[in-house]
């Protein structure tokens, strides 16, 4: 399989998602009935490679799932959407990474996620994938897994002029500074944003002051993603900042739509290469926005023969 060059290779999270559907999210100590209950398929880094693959990109998934039901079907829903498989281990250390998640009518979520296989995911893995890393177009790294193989797959990357995407999530205030100098797409939410740069990020323009003190810290260029207020766009050898609205759409559920912008974006850089930056934001913001008005991560991210052809 060596020799089989990717688009997108995502090295990450997968997660089994519990998901309950609630009138409202509980307070501590309180039971509350809810209306569904439903088990998805999440992480970060999964959602992200499947979003990708949906659009049509050749993608490859780099994870660790528990040897278990949960990461037998995952490694199925994968060959379903068209990811290669062949870097997804299993393992009896640990269980498949679980998400419990509580919805509100407002479609509002709380989230606890336990990592279980996702942390053992290490240097022999990367080592195993380190072939087709080298020769992929885009790599797409987050932080649900040991930030050292996160970072060892940015370096890598960087080492073989693959373009590379990081997404600082979930955010830690302590990151490490070597992922800003590895990240040319550094691509962050609002809370994200303000958990890195200790500032208030509410506004468009308190987006571009964090990020223009993360394009400081080293990276190629910044995202910031803000929701219904679309995206601020920030690139190092251009001062100006971008800010690209998106169209207002009424949210069912805006779980995974962080990682339906990612996994867009992660399409766009690997197929149109020379697209500005700004124009990808703009598409993968339309992709993201229809991911918000279906319930479900996955289950809600579009297909390709479901988007207008002017985004392609």
């Amino acid at each position: 399989m060596a020799e089989e060059a990717f688009d997108v290779m995502v090295v990450g999270s997968c997660m089994t998602d519990l998901v309950s559907q609630t009138p409202r999210l509980p307070k501590a100590g309180e039971t509350i009935h809810g209306h569904k209950f439903f088990i998805g398929f999440g992480g970060k880094g999964a959602n992200q490679c499947i979003q990708a693959a949906r659009l049509g990109a050749k993608t490859a998934m780099v994870c660790k799932v528990g040897k278990d039901f949960f990461g037998d079907n995952y490694i199925q829903n994968f060959k379903d959407n068209g990811v290669h498989t062949g870097f997804v281990g299993q393992t009896s250390d640990a269980a498949t990474g679980a998400a419990s998640i509580t919805v509100n009518d407002a479609g509002e979520n709380a989230i606890v996620i336990v990592a279980g296989a996702n942390m053992l995911l290490g240097a022999e893995e990367l080592q195993d994938a380190r072939a087709a890393l080298s020769r992929a177009k885009v790599l797409v790294c987050q932080l649900e897994i040991s930030p050292l193989s996160s970072l060892r797959a940015l370096r890598t990357a960087q080492e073989n002029h693959v373009r590379t995407v990081f997404n600082p999530a979930p955010a830690t205030p302590d990151l490490d500074p070597e992922f800003y100098r590895v990240s040319d797409v550094f691509c962050c939410n609002e809370s994200e944003a303000e958990l890195l740069t200790g500032s208030s990020v509410a506004t468009v323009e308190e987006a571009r002051r964090a990020g223009a003190e993360l394009l400081r810290r080293g990276c190629g260029s910044v995202i910031v993603t803000m929701g219904p207020q679309g995206s601020v766009v920030m690139k190092a050898q251009d001062s100006a900042s971008q800010h690209i609205p998106t169209t207002a759409v009424k949210a069912v559920d805006t779980t995974g739509a962080g990682d339906s912008f990612i996994g867009a974006l992660a399409f766009y850089m690997a197929h149109y290469p020379t697209m500005p930056l700004e124009e990808m934001a703009q598409r993968a913001n339309q992709v993201a926005s229809v991911s918000v008005q279906a319930v479900g991560t996955q289950t809600s991210y579009p297909f390709k023969k479901d988007l207008p052809a002017q985004l392609f």
